[in-house]
């Protein structure tokens, strides 16, 4: 028997009601409408396209935003939490058609994007979080709805850099985007950006123009272009906001809830034709060969999903799977300065080995470095100091590092590309070749004197004779005899190896942190 509602309720229902519309129209159909011809979805449509399906759980629905003409309108952020892909995270996405998606100052405290309650809710439940940015950060408007001036060296930061060390953290830059809601997108362990509508910069072309009296174009100033191939502020670029979600999807599934897990592994998996490598690398040190296609013979098909693609592109980084269980995958790119580290691929792999080590992530790393980048220009960019950040991350690391020497490993380069933790393996193929420099360039360097005293045309035939002379004596070989490396294998049997390794890595009992 079902019991009659007390009268007074009603009232009270209709009133949460008529909030709850209020707060769905969000900007408005004109504006929206705005959006929607630009090709950008509203915060609360982003939500509900990553989302699986009801069960977006929503928090501070009935936030409201100060208005010109004193109407109510709803919030300039949208935050909860959902499942994707049957996993829970923390989201927060911002409003661009309400003020500009401005953080909320007026409220009595930040529903997120700089700090707030969604970061907490995720650092205290250790939940993955999703940022959906697009927003100009602050607000003349919201700012004068206080009354006074903030000092921002008071503003608190908390917790947003120890959600990185923590959960998985990732961001997608889905339209323009400005001062701090720019800066948060670098907060974060992935972060992507959409080619049609995304830019974002400290300073709009606004600000640009007052401050040095420059006209810019908003996409020339700080598109996607400039961020994924230039500053590194952004890894991946994608076409437009359909393709970043997937992105944001396909990252997430590589990556554990936080720290205390292992990612998920894989029942089903399949792999290529390990008979290609032969055929994918030619063993003379002259001849390039496409290093996308060693990596997706290794690893399992299909699984391959490549980080910063456009920046440090003689190094590649991502993410793989071998044998179902997630792998960190590096690789010199011989194409691009013939695989030299310089500095945007010192960087590049500074963070991404940061992200494996944090996740609990073996990392696999396909080398042929001839060194670190050397010249006038990479001095003057500061090489050795950005490659020795490369070099501590990868020899700090705590996770296994399966090196696999496929050609050169040259210097400090060389040094760079493995770890000397008691769970890392070197593995190599025959045709890898490394000592402390390549030897023609050591033959030049330690014999300068003798060779400048012959006659140019005597000169060529001393340099063979002394190049031949310690080729010899710098067989990989006595290498493999020395035991100065655990194993020299056939290219064919490499993905064998690291499936066996990766599993062992896979039974090592998590450290609480």
């Amino acid at each position: 028997m079902s019991k009659t509602m007390h009268p007074e309720w009603q009232q009270l229902l209709d009133e949460l009601e008529r909030r709850r519309e209020v707060a769905m129209a969000g900007s408005g159909p004109d504006k929206i409408e705005r959006e929607h011809r630009y090709g950008r979805s509203t915060a609360r449509e982003r939500i509900h396209k990553l989302a699986d399906i009801g069960t977006f759980l929503e928090f501070g629905t009935f936030v409201l935003t100060p208005s010109e003409d004193g109407s109510p309108l709803a919030s300039t952020y949208i935050c909860g939490i959902c499942d994707i892909d049957g996993r829970t995270v923390a989201i927060g996405a911002e409003e661009y058609s309400i003020e500009g998606g401005g953080t909320g100052v007026h409220l009595a405290k930040y529903k997120g994007g700089w700090s707030g309650f969604i970061e907490e809710l995720a650092i205290g439940y250790k939940l993955p979080l999703v940022m959906l940015i697009n927003g100009v950060g602050g607000s003349v408007l919201l700012q004068d709805e206080i009354g006074y001036p903030e000092l921002q060296s008071a503003n608190p930061t908390f917790p947003m850099f120890d959600l990185l060390e923590q959960v998985p953290v990732i961001a997608a830059v889905l339209g323009p985007s400005a001062g701090s809601s720019a800066a948060r997108a670098n907060i974060s362990h992935f972060s992507v950006m959409t080619k049609d509508n995304g830019c974002l910069f400290a300073g709009g072309p606004p600000v640009v123009k007052q401050a040095l009296g420059l006209e810019i174009d908003k996409f020339a100033l700080g598109g996607a272009d400039v961020h994924t191939r230039h500053s590194g502020l952004i890894d991946n670029q994608v076409a437009n906001e359909d393709e970043a979600l997937a992105a944001v999807k396909s990252v997430l599934s590589y990556l554990p809830d936080n720290i205390w897990n292992r990612t998920s592994i894989k029942d089903k998996w399949s792999a290529g034709d390990q008979n290609d490598l032969l055929s994918i690398v030619k063993p003379g040190l002259r001849h390039a060969y496409d290093t996308h296609a060693l990596i997706n013979c290794v690893v399992d098909e299909e699984s391959f999903f490549e980080i910063a693609p456009d920046y440090g592109r003689s190094l590649r980084a991502g993410l793989a799977r071998i044998e179902g269980h997630t792998v960190g995958i590096l690789a010199s790119d011989c194409r691009f300065m013939a695989g030299a580290l310089d500095v945007p691929a010192s960087l590049k792999q500074q963070k991404f080995v940061e992200l494996c080590d944090r996740f609990h992530l073996p990392i696999v790393y396909f080398v042929d470095v001839p060194g670190f980048l050397v010249g006038p220009k990479a001095e003057e960019a500061g090489v050795l100091k950005f490659g020795s950040l490369a070099l501590k991350a990868i020899q700090q690391a705590k996770v296994p590092v399966y090196t696999v020497q496929v050609r050169r490993s040259y210097g400090l380069g060389g040094v760079a590309t493995g770890c000397s933790n008691p769970l890392s393996v070197r593995l190599a193929w025959p045709s890898a070749a490394w000592g402390d420099m390549p030897i023609e360039g050591g033959v030049e360097a330690a014999f300068k004197a003798k060779l400048n005293a012959v006659e140019p045309e005597e000169r060529a035939a001393l340099k063979q004779e002394l190049t031949k002379k310690f080729e010899a004596q710098t067989s990989i070989w006595r290498t493999a005899e020395r035991f100065g490396i655990e194993e020299m294998i056939d290219p064919r049997d490499t993905r064998k190896y690291l499936a066996r390794l990766t599993r062992l890595a896979y039974r090592i009992p998590l450290v609480q942190r």
